[in-house]
């Protein structure tokens, strides 16, 4: 099941809810991302292995920093996973991209239960928010996660939200950009409720460590790809 929704910013949100924001020298965006928190949620800053002094940022505006050596986008995700130790987990870039106080819808659909896993689609907002090789990346993964599970899902953005242990409890393995497509497609597998809503995406701070050359994107669809061929009901999917 899948529901397409738009979304604007609230203010009042419900607390005990931890924010995974996987982090390498993001120092300049970190300040704006992280002074948009919802009120009482407890954002955690994994580092991995940054040199522009992340870190001290993050501690600096409030957040808890998890430290993940192994670099990888999936490794970063996973260790904040981990880390967590609220009901509910959301997950966001830290480059400003994307604005964490839209997750509060995300939130409630879980908590009230009418979605298992909540999706932001990202709506580029300007030129230079969504360059074309990503949007072609992307738009190829969307295609192979359809025929692979029968979602009719648009995006494989990194903003998104679900319940810890039901999470935990899907064994995600991929450690690299495969890691956001794998939470997809073994909670499909699993048969969760699945919800998607349509996000504003800004242009971020900085350079993108993965989509920001094509090289970089194609190496995320390889990654993504291996995911893909996964057996239905394989390793880790929960039933």
């Amino acid at each position: 099941m899948i529901r397409v929704r738009r979304v604007s910013p609230v203010t009042t949100t419900p607390s005990d809810v931890d924010v995974v924001l996987p982090c390498l020298n993001e120092a300049e965006a970190l300040p704006w991302v992280l002074e948009r928190i919802p009120p009482g949620w407890r954002a955690l800053v994994v580092d991995n292995g940054s040199t522009d002094g992340s870190d001290r940022v993050a501690r600096a505006h409030g957040a808890t920093v998890v430290r993940e050596p192994r670099r990888g986008f999936g490794a970063a995700c996973h260790a904040g996973l981990t880390a967590a130790t609220a009901d509910v987990v959301c997950f966001c870039d830290c480059d400003a991209s994307l604005d964490p106080a839209l997750l509060a819808p995300f939130v409630r659909e879980v908590r009230d239960g009418g979605a298992d896993l909540v999706l932001g689609r990202r709506r580029p907002q300007g030129r230079g928010a969504w360059p074309a090789h990503a949007r072609a990346g992307n738009l190829a993964l969307a295609r192979m996660l359809r025929r692979r599970t029968g979602l009719r899902l648009h995006d494989l953005g990194p903003l998104r939200a679900a319940r810890r242990e039901p999470l935990l409890a899907l064994g995600l393995t991929d450690r690299r950009s495969g890691y956001p497509l794998q939470m997809v497609v073994r909670a499909a597998d699993a048969g969760w409720r699945i919800a998607e809503y349509d996000v504003p995406y800004l242009p971020r701070t900085g350079a993108s460590k993965v989509t920001g050359t094509w090289r970089g994107t194609w190496q995320a669809v390889r990654d993504m790809s291996r995911v893909l061929a996964e057996s239905p009901g394989g390793e880790g999917a929960v039933r």
